[in-house]
């Protein structure tokens, strides 16, 4: 079993408030339906894309940021577990899949979508326009869609930025542990 080295618990806690605090600004200056709601696109979720550079200590740490996010603004235990679930499922896939970063971050945001879609329906209507659909399905659309755009649109390319050298070599030269793609 692996040592957990200090580098990585910081690196785990950064993540945990930095999901929390984007959260929390979020609500504040544009407001709740953005986080909470059926058109939940969550900006904090790009972070879940850096699992893909920085491993295990994101993963971590966005799963207890969107559990004590989710804690807080209490919709019901439901939500607390399941959407905590939902970000520890697409952040696991986006490391595994990580030699692939786009096919990554697409995959990596159904997940969420499908689980936090699955149920959210149960506290808010779905959007009008998707009116067509029966309801879970309309809002397992609408949760997707949001994931795909703060996942595999603003996620990737906060990926793709912090990849270059330049920001890489002064952080492995600082002794954080980066994951390649090859």
């Amino acid at each position: 079993m692996k040592k957990l080295d200090a580098r990585d618990l910081s690196l785990f806690a950064a993540f945990a408030s930095l999901y929390v605090v984007v959260n929390v600004v979020q609500m504040i200056s544009i407001g709740n339906p953005t986080v909470y709601g059926p058109v939940q696109l969550r900006i904090a979720d790009c972070l879940i894309a850096l699992s893909a550079l920085l491993g295990w200590p994101v993963v971590a740490g966005v799963t207890v940021g969107c559990f004590l996010t989710n804690a807080y603004y209490f919709l019901g235990p439901v939500d607390v577990v399941f959407g905590s679930v939902a970000n520890l499922v697409a952040a696991s896939i986006i490391l595994l899949l990580r030699r692939r970063r786009l096919l990554a971050c697409i995959v990596g945001a159904l997940p969420i979508g499908i689980i936090v879609g699955g149920y959210l329906w149960i506290f808010f209507p779905p959007p009008d326009i998707l009116r067509f659909l029966p309801v879970w399905a309309a809002m397992i659309v609408s949760i997707t869609i949001s994931s795909l755009i703060a996942i595999a649109v603003v996620g990737y390319s906060l990926l793709t930025i912090l990849s270059r050298p330049g920001v890489i070599e002064p952080l492995k030269s600082r002794g954080l542990k980066v994951l390649t793609e090859g």
